[in-house]
């Protein structure tokens, strides 16, 4: 007997005349179909090492049309914060709790401890396995790096449908670095190697994935999609399209310091920065521009354009991601985040296996140097790596006009964490105690959806950092910062100098010590290890 014939005999005429009438005080309540078509799609896209002023709508004067729009149309947020390095960021954006808890408390080597074992851990759930769980399709393109091999690859970490590289970035043509694989799924996929770029590869398949899934709903399926879209752009190795290259060459002839002034204004005039904040000086390694030859500063005229370039083109694609939900009807109801994974990189590598040639080919292995990247960060000091505002700020950007309505700049402190929670929200659905028998750390990130809603809402009490012996505590106004190899902490008030130029920690010692007690009751309860003894544990485990 069907399920309809056995309920024939319930709804007998008096029970459904008792049934309308309960009913009538819900008219207009929703059914399950139309709760299921209301819960928006969630695109989340990182960048990798872009600074805070590198999108035309942070300052810059690098052409970002698409982003520029999302802003104009949707929220910026002026103090959210990443974990200050590409692995760590991504999973605590993952998980919505601290890298260390997710098991990724350094990068993606095993330290032989269990908070910097290089992979996601059991005892936390992903966003992707969670939404899955709520009746989502999930898909990912892009960069992993949170677990290089299986079984820590994101298919078997809630996803659908994957492409990309597990094994991390630094990749834009072929020939590739050593190791590196195109996936599409769970195999490794032939591509195109004398047109494959992996910037646009992402971008499209980002795109082929959302049409799948409407190609699918056009069956009967009513499902809404979770995507993550994270780019390898604009991380080093400097490689870009040549006529990307281009449309940027002889524009950064101006210098460093010229560049990062105008980046400043811009970003006062659009009121992310106050009024109050002081450029911070150019770090000590920052070259003087008027000390260069006309060679040097052709050289760093091609860098920075490369760097441009790369971000262009992400742009570029992610415009191709918007035009296709418009097509399809759903941009409004699809919640579009963006941000970086840190801030712009001091680092300057070189690789044996790929050398030589001009830079932006395919044959350049090199980055666009710690001036460059102090005008990434423009107002800030420092840079990836480390726990100041250069390199734990992001810029930040979201768009849904259901429910964000029109541009806002807000300056609530929001947290890489919060991406699960806010996902979670917005889903309707809630985060698990347990998951696949195993229990499940709490969830430490807080749902951003009140500020989407232009509220306030309960922030954290604390927010901590730790990379490779780099600390950091903020508690509303006040900063706690220290680099490794220093014991001493310095103090900030974000108020007034979120630059961190002005060090208060002799003026108010009493708060370095309470908030210095809250750090370490923080690394004893997260299981963060002094790095010196991360590094002592690594070596004994050879």
């Amino acid at each position: 007997m069907s399920y309809f014939k056995s309920c024939e005999s319930y709804f007998s005429p008096n029970r459904l005349a008792v049934i309308l009438i309960l009913l009538i005080p819900c008219w207009g309540c929703r059914d399950e179909k139309a709760h299921e078509k209301e819960r928006p799609n969630i695109i989340l896209i990182m960048a990798d090492d872009m600074g805070f002023s590198d999108l035309g709508c942070f300052g810059s004067e690098i052409s970002t049309p698409h982003l520029d729009q999302l802003a104009a149309n949707g929220l910026v947020m002026s103090q959210f914060y990443n974990t200050s390095r590409c692995c760590p960021s991504r999973a605590a954006l993952l998980t919505g709790v601290y890298q260390h808890e997710a098991g990724v408390g350094n990068m993606v080597g095993d330290m032989g401890h269990p908070s910097y074992q290089g992979f996601l851990n059991d005892q936390t759930v992903t966003v992707a396995e969670v939404l899955r769980e709520a009746g989502y399709k999930t898909m990912m393109s892009g960069k992993w790096h949170v677990g290089n091999q299986k079984p820590h690859w994101p298919r078997e970490r809630g996803f659908d449908r994957f492409f990309g590289l597990p094994q991390g970035g630094g990749v834009y043509f072929f020939p590739m670095r050593e190791g590196r694989d195109v996936i599409l799924d769970d195999e490794p996929v032939a591509v195109d190697t004398a047109k494959f770029y992996s910037t646009d590869a992402f971008n499209a398949y980002a795109v082929q994935f959302i049409k799948e899934h409407y190609e699918e709903a056009r069956k009967g399926t009513n499902q809404p999609f979770f995507l993550f879209l994270a780019h390898v752009a604009p991380h080093y190795p400097l490689q870009a399209l040549p006529e990307d290259i281009a449309g940027y060459r002889g524009k950064y002839m101006e210098g460093f310091k010229a560049v990062r002034e105008k980046r400043f204004k811009k970003l006062k005039e659009r009121q992310i920065i106050g009024n109050e904040f002081i450029l911070t000086p150019e770090d000590d390694a920052v070259l003087v521009w008027d000390n260069l030859s006309a060679k040097e500063k052709n050289l760093y005229d091609l860098k920075m354009a490369v760097y441009a370039a790369q971000i262009e083109r992400m742009d570029k694609g992610i415009g191709d991601l918007i035009a296709v939900l418009k097509e399809k009807g759903e941009l409004d109801n699809t919640l579009i985040i963006f941000l970086s994974d840190n801030g712009g990189t001091h680092e300057n590598p070189t690789a044996k296996e790929i050398s030589g040639g001009e830079i932006g080919s395919p044959f350049s292995f090199t980055s666009y140097s710690r001036s460059w990247a102090n005008v990434s960060n423009t107002p800030f000091r420092m840079y990836k790596h480390w726990v100041y505002e250069g390199g734990i700020s992001t810029p930040f950007i979201a768009h849904y006009p259901e429910m964000i309505k029109g541009h806002r700049v807000d300056n609530q402190v929001g947290h890489i964490m919060d991406i699960m929670a806010t996902c979670l929200d917005l889903a309707g659905t809630n985060y698990p105690d347990t998951y696949k028998g195993k229990q499940i750390k709490p969830l430490k990130g807080k749902s951003l959806v009140p500020i989407f809603r232009h509220k306030e809402r309960e922030g954290y009490d604390a927010l901590f950092w730790e990379h490779q012996g780099n600390r950091a505590v903020r508690q509303g106004k006040w900063k706690l910062v220290s680099k490794h190899g220093k014991d001493t902490w310095e103090l900030y008030n974000m108020e007034l100098d979120r630059t961190e130029i002005k060090n208060l920690s002799e003026i108010y010692p009493e708060k370095v010590k309470e908030l210095s007690a809250l750090y370490a009751q923080w690394a004893e309860n997260t299981d963060v290890l002094p790095w010196d003894r991360v590094l002592k544990i690594a070596r004994s485990n050879k």
